[in-house]
């Protein structure tokens, strides 16, 4: 599973060059990118109407938060991984009850998260394989 956190979102929505082809690519071979509520709702705090233009990528899926899920970021918040966005895309990423696997985060910082994380950056030279 591919996440985007805010700033990935934010460069997919803005037209990031490899970020698009990324998505092209997926929409043809039917994956998904995951978009985490938190950031989508940062996403759109930060820029009106930027989440018109995320979610009318095909291969864009929203993850909602239960009741759960938002106990679980709420404690990674106050334990200080970051903010609500953050940790919504970092608690995507981690084995938990409905994602068994592990996930790799797109982002512009790869050292917002911490190790142990798989997390690429946008704008690395081997973002798409190359």
């Amino acid at each position: 599973m591919i996440i985007l956190d805010t700033s990935a979102a934010a460069s997919l929505a803005a037209g990031h060059k490899t970020l698009n082809v990324l998505a092209a690519n997926m929409t043809d071979t039917g994956d998904q990118l995951v978009l985490p509520a938190l950031v989508l709702m940062q996403a759109e705090a930060d820029e009106a109407g930027i989440s018109r233009r995320l979610l009318g990528f095909p291969c864009v899926t929203v993850d909602a938060l239960d009741t759960v899920d938002a106990v679980s970021v709420g404690t990674m918040v106050r334990d200080g991984y970051g903010g609500p966005d953050t940790c919504h895309a970092l608690y995507c990423a981690l084995p938990h009850t409905g994602a068994p696997g592990m996930s790799i985060i797109l982002t512009d910082d790869e050292t917002r998260y911490p190790p142990g994380t798989v997390v690429i950056g946008i704008d690395s030279p081997g973002m798409l394989g190359f």
